[in-house]
């Protein structure tokens, strides 16, 4: 089995509809697929109705959180969509984006990059609008040569143009899924390209509070990093995962570039109780 469990469409910072990301998911090859667009389940409707046969459909979201300054994302995977106390974070979270946006281009505007709000919405669409739009108008402005490029400069969270926002306690996060009967895996834990990374001292407390595990293969992670967390995974009796963090054209990483061991998944589908792996019946 091929398995990708972390996946972004046009409802969040992809550039593929969510019946395209599961179609493009098929002819990848994969067996599995998650869709964790950014604190919203809004493209898992579509994704459902569009699955091909073959293919099944975790469903999940990629949960923006915050820990002593420092930002980190927690997946969440097959938690019920309607618990309301989790619902209603996500929520919190997603009506901070636009502000934060506007916030982001007057700092880029303050630093002379002719950077518009109506470029930014454009560039978002009808998806909930984060950094990697942003990062994408810096593009289309020659400004910076990749997405890549713009997070590891002025959108770092040390960047001239950083922005905080309003993002989950990650242990208020974990509570909150696992209140929902998810599961819950830290995102590229140690990814220092993005900006600063949680002592590995806060993956041991958060391991603690119930995280179930680690996403340790991602692009952003060299070899003796993967290495590194194996060996922490191992130490902590936490999962791990791997998956490609897939955006569509906005970042280089193609579906199923990093996967999920099968026994790893059939962990997770084992411990969630508030959603099921969705089969795909030729949508």
């Amino acid at each position: 089995m091929r398995i990708d469990l972390h996946t972004h469409s046009t409802a969040s910072d992809g550039t593929d509809t969510p019946a395209e990301l599961v179609r493009g998911a098929a002819a990848a090859g994969l067996d599995v697929v998650a869709l964790t667009d950014h604190d919203t389940v809004a493209g898992h409707a579509e994704a459902r109705a569009a699955l091909p046969e073959g293919l099944t459909l975790v469903t999940g979201a990629e949960l923006s959180c915050r820990l002593d300054g420092v930002s980190l994302h927690m997946l969440a995977y097959l938690f019920d969509p309607e618990e309301p106390e989790l619902a209603r974070e996500r929520e919190l979270v997603r009506d901070d984006r636009v502000p934060r946006a506007r916030a982001i281009v007057g700092k880029l505007r303050e630093h002379g990059i002719p950077v518009t709000w109506e470029q930014v919405a454009r560039i978002a669409g009808d998806g909930a609008v984060g950094r990697p739009h942003l990062a994408t108008a810096l593009m289309e402005l020659g400004v910076v040569d990749s997405v890549n490029d713009a997070f590891a400069s002025w959108l770092a969270s040390d960047g001239p143009a950083y922005v905080e926002k309003h993002e989950l306690d990650p242990f208020d996060a974990i509570r909150l899924v696992k209140a929902a009967g998810g599961v819950t895996v830290f995102a590229h834990p140690l990814a220092v390209k993005r900006g600063r990374c949680v002592p590995e001292s806060a993956i041991a407390e958060l391991a603690a509070a119930g995280l179930d595990g680690i996403e340790v293969d991602h692009m952003d992670h060299d070899a003796p990093t993967r290495a590194r967390l194996r060996g922490m995974a191992a130490d902590l009796g936490l999962l791990t995962t791997g998956s490609s963090d897939y955006h569509g054209s906005r970042k280089t990483c193609s579906l199923g570039d990093c996967t999920t061991d099968p026994e790893i998944y059939g962990e997770i589908v084992r411990r969630a109780t508030g959603a099921f792996p969705v089969p795909g019946a030729g949508g």
